[in-house]
Formats: structure tokens, C-alpha cells, sequence
């Protein structure tokens, strides 16, 4: 076994590295995810801590998540409000 896959097997070994990978949110995705919730975009804005503009800009595709805003998108998905209020 190689350096590289033992390093591989001995992070694996601890749950939290071995994370799937956060899932890309575009526009559409946003929105059906802000319906579903039934939050407006401020509220959105709010709950994930960034402007009411920048909310608007994801929705429309001039912008993309942050890497932290995308790991808060998906656990509102998977958790709902609660989990993040």
C-alpha cells in the first residue's frame, strides 16, 4: 500500500473526513429550495448570515455559493429551518 492510500485509509478510519461532497446549488435549485421552505429572500438572506442582494444574484446566476453558503444550503435541504435557527 502506497503513502497515499494509507494516508487515504487512515483518514477514512474517522467519519467526519470522510464527508460526501457538498452538492452545487444554482438559481433554480435556490429558488425550488426557498419555496420549499417558504421563506422570501431576505428571510434566506437572514438565515445564512449574507445580503438580501447577494441572495438575489445566485437566483439569477451573476454569483455562485461560497463554499460555507453551499455546506448551510444543503444542511437547510436536508434539515430544514430548524437545524440552522
Amino acid at each position: 500500500m502506497g503513502g497515499d492510500q494509507q494516508a487515504d485509509t487512515l483518514k477514512c478510519k474517522f467519519r467526519a473526513l470522510c464527508l460526501d461532497p457538498i452538492p452545487q446549488y444554482d438559481g433554480e435549485k435556490i429558488r425550488a429550495l426557498r419555496a420549499h421552505l417558504q421563506v422570501s429572500q431576505a428571510v434566506l438572506a437572514a438565515v445564512l448570515n449574507t445580503s438580501l442582494s447577494t441572495v438575489r444574484k445566485w437566483e439569477v446566476g451573476d454569483k455562485h455559493p461560497s463554499e460555507p453558503s453551499l455546506k448551510l444550503l444543503n444542511l437547510l435541504d436536508r434539515k430544514g429551518l430548524e437545524a440552522v435557527i
